[in-house]
């Protein structure tokens, strides 16, 4: 601000004597008032208080030793690298236990194999009120009941079995577009395959497919290469294995079936003559699809925002895939599973709700800047 001299003209001494008269009575006022000492008190308490600040306080012999502990805990780190290794191996060979059960699952869901009676037998909770309210039913009832049993449909195995975990699964549903819906709907089996001993750690998503008349792989494959040791660089933030960078696999689509490009009329302007032509371009398309060719050869680091978080919610699609549905299937078909996980996360789900606002806001933002 400026102070001026009566004339209009700024004089700087008359201004500097001014604000210093101004400074003292406020900071007499301040002083006087207990709330701000307070305030300020506690201010001061608070910077002595940090642990960075403390530490920087300790003598050098002190520090010396702090140092020593820091390097028995980086030992610790690749000790708890090692112990993941085993976990892994561990987890393999359960993989192999659970195969047999999970084979006899894709049996019953293709219909290439019925469940005998005691296979299929299930004591649901409200069973017992059914079976009470069923004795009092007279015959005519029963009679009728098996009648209309006769004529109901009976189809192969439980149809669109995959594709409506799909629908139920948020995390998954976001990624499917209506036209790959038909597609997802001859998807039979889902397996994950765990690295051999002695290989660099990773996992396979194998996508086994009925013959179908989009592409000619029977099986689409996803691997998600996985690092377990502590980076040198920062070995205190290693927390077990993460996934590092991930491979899709080729599809073979079918003429004029591959929903992972659109093809856009274009006009062009010859620069010389002035005449315009229309040509024909294949843009890439959003789909599901799109989840079998990821971002190839990138560290995390060197991305940008958007490719990094793409990398990120593929690597998280990964997981899940791997720790839920695939070991839980049925029980996201009838969405049972659906409810314990909203129930488990519920703390987190107000956090998530804010940012997904942001990011809409941002992406209106895009579109006003780059008219479509």
């Amino acid at each position: 601000h400026h102070f001026s001299s009566s004339d209009g003209v700024p004089s700087d001494s008359l201004e500097a004597a001014k604000d210093a008269s101004t400074q003292e009575k406020l900071t007499d006022q301040v002083m006087q008032n207990p709330q701000v000492l307070a305030a300020l008190q506690e201010r001061l308490e608070n910077v002595s208080h940090t642990p960075s600040s403390y530490i920087e306080t300790l003598p050098k012999a002190v520090k010396r030793r702090i140092n020593a502990l820091k390097q028995l805990q980086v030992k610790c780190a690749h000790i708890e690298a090692k112990f993941y290794e085993e976990v892994h191996d561990l987890e393999r060979k359960y993989a192999a236990l659970y195969q047999p059960l999970f084979d006899k699952r894709r049996e019953f869901i293709t219909g290439d194999v019925e469940p005998t009676d005691a296979e299929s037998e299930w004591h649901s909770e409200n069973e017992e009120e059914d079976k009470l309210a069923g004795d009092v039913k007279n015959k005519v009832v029963i009679a009728e009941k098996e009648a209309a049993t006769a004529e109901e449909p009976n189809p192969k195995g439980i149809p669109e079995f995959w594709f409506t975990i799909f629908r139920n699964v948020d995390m998954l549903s976001e990624l499917v577009q209506e036209y790959d819906e038909p597609i997802l709907k001859h998807l039979q089996d889902i397996k994950v395959k765990f690295s051999d001993p002695g290989q660099p750690m990773s996992f396979v998503l194998e996508f086994h497919f009925e013959p179908n008349d989009y592409f000619t792989n029977s099986v689409l494959t996803k691997t998600y290469k996985m690092k377990s040791e502590p980076d040198k660089a920062d070995p205190f933030s290693f927390e077990g294995p993460e996934i590092v960078d991930c491979d899709g696999c080729t599809i073979d689509w079918k003429k004029g079936k591959n929903v992972t490009v659109k093809t856009i009329k274009k006009k062009q302007k010859h620069k010389g003559r002035g005449t315009v032509r229309t040509i024909t371009k294949q843009v890439p398309n959003d789909s599901f699809f799109n989840f079998f060719s990821p971002l190839k050869g990138m560290s995390i680091g060197l991305l940008d925002e958007d490719s990094e978080f793409t990398l990120a919610s593929d690597f998280e699609i990964g997981h899940f895939f791997r720790e839920r549905i695939v070991p839980r299937a049925v029980l996201y078909f009838t969405g049972e599973a659906i409810e314990d996980d909203d129930n488990f996360e519920e703390g987190e789900e107000g956090e998530e709700e804010e940012l997904e606002g942001d990011e809409e806001g941002e992406e209106d933002d895009d579109v006003e800047i780059n008219p479509k």
